[in-house]
């Protein structure tokens, strides 16, 4: 069942990939302007700092993964664990529905939540500036890092869902298993952003998306309702 679970998330995290390349764009695109002027070739130029970027990103990722998975640890040992699991998936089988209603751009309440949060990271931004731009690894590695707390409702629903784990190392593999997900589309970003960005804008590519994320949705209410009755 574990295994199922990663693989919905690494899903999510691909199907989610129209939303990243608009989030996320602008840095890949730093990131390539970066490279131009590379002493070397300029394919493993980018190639290099691209994979240091999304290295540092979803460390970020694996990490708030499994702080949330903790959360829920704690919460399931000072109450009924059964009950606070099953009651954690159905919180996060809404915030997928929101999300899948967000990616289709059917619905944009996540837009909200990733406004809320803006706080937190107008106090990141300054440090992620003086990074740029871009020129080593290191610089990419922690610009990744950085950029990792971006306020996003795409990772937040994914966040909710570690909650559900109850374990540090199952929420960690799960944002892990969803950043792995995002990774296709930002390293392609890299290399074909204007043709990506007109593939991903197409209602019908994004109809397919959050078509396919509302379905994960709909089954965990199932399996989280079909625990209730047990």
């Amino acid at each position: 069942m574990q295994e199922f679970t990663y693989i919905t998330a690494f899903t999510v995290g691909l199907m989610g990939g129209v939303h990243c390349v608009g989030m996320c764009g602008g840095i890949v695109g730093a990131l390539s302007f970066a490279s131009k002027e590379d002493a070397n070739p300029r394919f493993l130029a980018l190639f290099s700092l691209l994979l240091a970027y999304n290295f540092g990103r979803l460390l970020s990722y694996t990490l708030a993964g499994g702080l949330m998975g903790s959360l829920g640890w704690m919460l399931a040992v000072w109450t009924d664990i059964q009950f606070i699991q099953v009651l954690l998936q159905l919180i996060a089988a809404i915030f997928m529905l929101m999300m899948g209603l967000y990616i289709s751009g059917w619905w944009l309440g996540l837009a909200r939540l990733e406004k809320s949060a803006s706080v937190v990271w107008q106090k990141i931004q300054p440090f992620a500036q003086k990074l740029l731009p871009v020129k080593t690894p290191v610089q990419a590695i922690t610009l990744g890092l950085l950029w990792g707390w971006l306020p996003c409702g795409l990772v937040y629903s994914v966040l909710v869902w570690s909650v559900s784990a109850a374990s540090f190392q199952q929420g960690a593999l799960l944002m892990l298993s969803f950043g792995l997900g995002t990774l296709p589309n930002l390293l392609a970003m890299g290399f074909f952003a204007n043709q990506l960005k007109q593939f991903v804008q197409k209602q019908a590519v994004r109809n397919l998306a959050g078509g396919l994320v509302i379905l994960f949705a709909v089954w965990s209410f199932y399996l989280s309702f079909n625990s209730l009755m047990k």
